[in-house]
């Protein structure tokens, strides 16, 4: 068993076809194909049902390529290791980002970063949060920036910072002279905005309110026609007057005032926890802290620490 064999494996089971796995590791089918065959001998088990169009990863397959994917990834870690110990803090870190938290922190994060580690380059990825934790599981990101709760094994969590959720209104609706926190469980009458399904912060605001998504049901097809939007859509919709929604308050800022009026919610007000996640056997821990200590650094307008 080599690490060339499990390397074509994983390939095979993410590709579901030999040949473009040949492609992805630089060999020939013919090459991949015969290790793969000489690894399934010497375990004696079959790994994948070879069919026309495609390659079935067997039962016993995961289980293997499943250990397959770590030990290749504590193979990385050996290298890795070795190099940091020699002071090369050249390698790239994989980050990945929630939608509603990346192009509200990634702009202060970067050059922040930059000046702590200039020779680090930094690959960014947005994206959903079980995305990012499927691609953090895997090794295809190293550090994930994301809000709580986060229950993954194997994955470590440190809390960066609280931020509470604020409403927004059009300038000319009655509630933005109000001086009056907004009562959201009481606006029967009012259509209110909110990102689609698979963003956690839409399902963090119905928690919070959970009549929410039954006023839209009662009272407007608009929430179904903007399922999976961004908030920078929805700060749009709500400057037009098309409705009322809710923001982090670290997605607002002081351009937003020309748009719509911000109001702070009536208590209890909701908030979420923003964190970093990393693999338990994650090695680049100098990274990893360095990369702290430029999110620490930077100064976050309306936000608690969680430390």
């Amino acid at each position: 068993m080599t690490l060339n064999e499990l390397k074509y494996i994983v390939a095979v089971a993410k590709e579901k076809h030999f040949r473009k796995a040949s492609e992805i590791c630089f060999v020939s089918q013919p090459t991949l194909s015969v290790a793969i065959k000489k690894l399934e001998d010497e375990l004696g088990v079959t790994l994948f049902e070879r069919r026309k169009q495609d390659v079935l990863v067997t039962p016993i397959g995961k289980q293997i390529i499943g250990i397959a994917e770590e030990i290749l990834e504590r193979s990385k870690d050996i290298k890795q290791i070795a190099k940091e110990a020699q002071g090369d803090l050249t390698t790239e870190l994989k980050i990945g980002a929630i939608y509603t938290i990346a192009p509200y922190l990634l702009p202060k994060l970067i050059p922040s970063f930059h000046k702590i580690a200039p020779n680090i380059p930094l690959v960014i990825e947005e994206n959903y949060t079980h995305v990012l934790a499927d691609k953090l599981k895997s090794g295809e990101l190293d550090i994930v920036i994301l809000s709580l709760p986060f229950d993954e094994p194997n994955i470590e969590t440190y809390n960066l910072y609280e931020e509470t959720f604020s409403a927004i209104v059009p300038n000319e609706h009655p509630l933005a002279n109000s001086t009056k926190p907004v009562d959201l469980e009481s606006l029967e009458d009012e259509t209110i905005l909110l990102l689609g399904s698979g963003h956690c912060f839409r399902d963090q605001v119905v928690e919070a309110f959970p009549g929410l998504t039954n006023l839209n049901l009662q009272n407007s097809r608009l929430q179904k026609t903007f399922e999976g939007s961004s908030l920078e859509t929805i700060r749009y919709m709500v400057s037009s007057g098309a409705g009322i929604s809710i923001f982090p308050c670290t997605s607002l800022s002081e351009r937003d005032e020309e748009l719509f009026t911000i109001k702070p919610i009536k208590s209890p007000v909701p908030k979420r926890t923003v964190a970093l996640a990393w693999r338990k056997t994650f090695s680049r821990m100098q990274a990893l802290e360095l990369f702290k200590q430029a999110i620490e650094s930077i100064k976050i307008p309306c936000t608690q620490s969680s430390q």
